[in-house]
């Protein structure tokens, strides 16, 4: 038997040598609230993938983090589809050349307005982006 496998005997009598995590994890601070809201904010170079994860990670435990990342998946979830499915486009032969420079337009515009936005955020002020389908309410 390994050494780190629980016993079966502790197993039995209703003893466990495990510990589970507190249900309920800590509010974030005003400064880790800032900090996760811009970082959601920032991840939108990569695309919506940062932005989707902060959002279901944080949202409960800070209020600017969740309406923050829900505004940065909301804006960076479409560009980031279509950059995907013109990356895709790519491979085909004759018009492939025109998708890659719509992919890396999508890409430039979507990292100019994310890094826009996380710098007003990193100073405490909410931020809008001006063409967004809210699709997450």
């Amino acid at each position: 038997m390994a050494d780190n496998a629980p016993d079966e005997r502790d197993a039995s009598a209703g003893q466990s040598q495990y510990h589970g995590v507190p249900a309920n994890a800590l509010p974030l601070t005003a400064t880790e609230d800032r900090q996760w809201a811009t970082l959601a904010h920032f991840g939108g170079i990569l695309g919506c993938v940062p932005s989707l994860l902060i959002y279901l990670i944080f949202r409960e435990r800070g209020p600017f983090t969740a309406q923050e990342s829900k505004e940065a998946l909301n804006f960076s979830l479409p560009p980031t589809v279509a950059a995907v499915l013109a990356n895709l486009l790519v491979m085909l032969p004759v018009v492939g050349n025109v998708f890659a420079v719509i992919a890396t337009g999508i890409w430039v515009a979507l990292a100019c307005f994310s890094v826009s936005a996380g710098i007003r955020v990193n100073h405490g002020q909410p931020h809008r982006y001006r063409f967004n389908l809210r699709w997450i309410k």
